[in-house]
C-alpha cells in the first residue's frame, strides 16, 4: 500500500505530467466561471485530447481540470451572484450578500479557505475507504436511496426559514415543474403542451443561471447602482485574510459538510446538487444564528464551499471500486477510462492501485493550487463588482444567455432561462424562498425514478428494509426539529411584540398619571 501511495506521487510530481495538470486546471478556471458550461460538457470536449496520452497523464489532465470548476464556480457566485455552476448555487445565498455590502473579499476568503479544506478532507477519505467502501455501497438499492431523496426534501422545511407555507407552496411548484416531459413508466409526455422542447423536461443549468444569476443581474439593472457598495477605487480587499480566519475558526462546520459532500457524492444518481442543499440545510439547523442564513452568514457560506469540492472526491469512489458513476462528471470520466485502457473495479484496487492513488494526489494538488490561483485573481475580479450596473450588467447578461444555450445548444433553454430570471425577480420583491423551488426541481425526478423501482423490485415489502426505516428516523427527526426550530422563533417574535419598548412605557406611565 505505501509503494502505491509514494508511487502515485511520483507519477503525478513528473513535468510533463505537471504541465498537464497547469493547462487541465487553466481550462476548469475558464468552465467555471462561464456559468452554465459545466465540468461534465468539458470532459467530453476534452475527452479525445486524451487518446495519445499515458494513463495517469490522461487522468491527471481530466481530474485537474473538473476539480477547478467548483472552485471557480465559486468566486462567479460570491462576487456576481450567478453560480458558475449548478453545484456552486448554494454559495449565492450568504456569498453575494456579503459581496454587496462591500465585503467581497472575506466572502471569497471564507468560501475559498473552506473549499481547499473540503477538498483535503474528501481526498483523505477517497484514498481510505477506497477499498473497504465497495460492500457498503452495494448494500443500497432504489428504496434506500428514494429516503435518501425524501431525506432532502426534509431540509426544504429548514431552508424556507420563517416562511414555512411559501417555502412548501415553492417545494409544490418545483416538483410540478420536474415533472414535465415524459414519464419514465409509461412513456406518455406530461405537461408538455405539444412543444417537442417540453419532451426532455425542464434542463436545470438554465433554470439556476435564471433563477439566481439573471435574477440579481436584473435587479442590478433596475437599481442602476454597482453590486458592491463604496467607490470603485476601494478594492484593497482588506477583509479577505479575515475570511480565511473566519473558515478555520469554523472548522466543526467543514468537517460536517465535508462528510455530506462525500457521503451524498459516492451514492450514485444524486450529484453534488443535491449535497450542497443538503449540508447548507444541517448548517442553518445547527447555527447559532439561523436567521442570518440568506443575508450573509459565515457557516452557510463555509457549508457551501467546504460541499462543493469534498463531494468530487466522493463521486469518484465507486467510480474507482465498480465502475457505477456518481454523477454526470463521473460518467463521462469512466468513459476517459476506457479511452486510457484503465479498467474500474478490481484492477484498480490491485494491479493499478498506483493509478489509483495518482488521481487521490492529482485531487489534492490540484485542488490546492486551485484556490491559490484564485486568491491571486481576487482582486481583479472584486475589482468588478464596484463597476456602475448600467456598464457591467450588458456583459454579465452576456455571460448568463452564453451559459444558458450552451448547456444544451437550444434556443428553448434562454426562454427557461429568461422565464427563471423572471421567477428569480418576484421571489427577491415579494419575499419567496427560491431554494425549496431548486430542490425539489432537482430531486422531483429521482424521487418519482427510485419510487418506481422500489415498486418494481420489492413491491410494499420495501417499506420494511433496515435502511428505510433508518433513514426514515433521520426524515422524522429533520421534519421535527426543524419545525420546532420555526414555532421556537415565532414564539420568540410574539414575546417580542408584546414586551412593552421605552416609548411605550412612558406613554403607559403618562396615562396612569393623567
Amino acid at each position: 500500500m505505501i509503494d502505491a501511495i509514494t508511487s502515485g506521487l511520483d507519477q503525478v510530481l513528473q513535468w510533463e505530467t505537471l504541465g498537464l495538470m497547469i493547462i487541465g486546471m487553466l481550462i476548469g478556471f475558464v468552465v467555471g466561471i462561464l456559468p452554465g458550461l459545466g465540468g461534465a460538457v468539458a470532459l467530453a470536449l476534452l475527452l479525445p485530447f486524451t487518446f495519445a496520452m499515458e494513463p495517469v497523464q490522461g487522468l491527471v489532465f481530466l481530474l485537474s481540470m473538473w476539480i477547478v470548476t467548483g472552485t471557480a464556480g465559486d468566486i462567479t457566485s460570491v462576487l456576481f451572484g450567478i453560480p458558475g455552476e449548478a453545484t456552486s448555487a448554494a454559495a449565492v445565498l450568504d456569498g453575494y450578500p456579503m459581496t454587496k455590502r462591500g465585503q467581497g473579499g472575506r466572502a471569497l476568503g471564507i468560501v475559498l479557505t473552506s473549499s481547499a479544506m473540503g477538498i483535503v478532507f474528501g481526498a483523505i477519505v477517497l484514498g481510505v475507504f477506497i477499498t473497504v467502501i465497495r460492500p457498503l455501497v452495494l448494500l443500497l438499492g432504489p428504496p434506500e436511496f428514494f429516503m435518501l431523496v425524501l431525506l432532502g426534501l426534509a431540509f426544504v422545511v429548514t431552508l424556507a426559514g420563517k416562511n414555512l407555507a411559501k417555502g412548501m407552496a415553492m417545494v409544490a411548484f418545483g416538483l410540478l415543474v420536474s415533472y414535465v416531459g415524459s414519464d419514465p413508466s409509461a412513456g406518455l409526455p406530461r405537461f408538455t403542451f405539444d412543444q417537442m422542447y417540453l419532451w426532455s423536461g425542464i434542463a436545470l443549468i438554465p433554470v439556476v443561471v435564471g433563477l439566481f444569476g439573471g435574477a440579481e443581474v436584473l435587479q442590478l439593472m433596475l437599481t442602476r447602482s454597482s453590486i458592491a457598495n463604496g467607490p470603485l477605487g476601494d478594492t484593497k480587499l482588506t477583509g479577505t485574510m479575515r475570511g480565511v480566519t473566519d473558515a478555520l475558526r469554523h472548522w466543526p462546520v467543514v468537517i460536517r459538510s465535508s462528510s455530506i459532500g462525500v457521503v451524498i457524492g459516492m451514492l450514485p444518481g444524486l450529484g453534488g446538487t443535491v449535497a450542497q442543499w443538503i449540508s447548507y440545510g444541517q448548517a442553518r439547523q445547527t447555527s447559532k444564528n439561523p436567521e442570518q442564513f440568506g443575508k450573509g452568514a459565515v457557516d452557510g457560506l463555509v457549508a457551501a464551499g467546504a460541499t462543493n469540492n469534498a463531494k468530487d472526491a466522493g463521486s469518484l469512489i465507486p467510480t474507482i471500486a465498480f465502475g457505477i458513476p456518481g454523477g454526470a462528471a463521473t460518467a463521462v470520466l469512466l468513459g476517459g477510462f476506457l479511452v486510457l485502457g484503465v479498467k474500474p473495479g478490481q484492477e484498480m484496487l490491485t494491479t493499478q492501485l498506483g493509478i489509483t492513488f495518482s488521481m487521490v494526489w492529482t485531487v489534492i494538488i490540484a485542488g490546492i493550487l486551485g484556490v491559490v490561483f484564485a486568491f491571486a485573481l481576487v482582486r481583479p475580479l472584486a475589482a468588478m463588482t464596484k463597476i456602475s450596473g448600467p456598464v457591467i450588467t450588458p456583459i454579465l447578461f452576456m455571460f448568463i444567455v452564453i451559459g444558458a444555450y450552451t448547456a444544451n445548444n437550444s434556443w428553448g433553454d434562454l426562454l427557461v432561462m429568461l422565464g427563471a430570471s423572471v421567477l428569480g425577480v418576484v421571489c427577491l420583491r415579494w419575499d419567496w424562498p427560491r431554494v425549496p423551488f431548486l430542490l425539489a426541481l432537482v430531486l422531483g425526478k429521482l424521487l418519482e425514478q427510485y419510487l418506481n423501482l422500489s415498486n418494481t423490485l420489492f413491491g410494499a415489502e420495501w417499506l420494511t428494509r433496515p435502511g428505510v426505516l433508518i433513514v426514515g428516523l433521520a426524515v422524522l427527526a429533520t421534519l421535527f426539529l426543524s419545525i420546532r426550530s420555526v414555532h421556537r422563533d415565532h414564539r420568540a417574535r410574539l414575546a417580542d411584540e408584546t414586551v412593552p419598548g421605552p416609548r411605550t412605557r412612558a406613554m403607559q406611565t403618562i396615562g396612569r398619571k393623567k
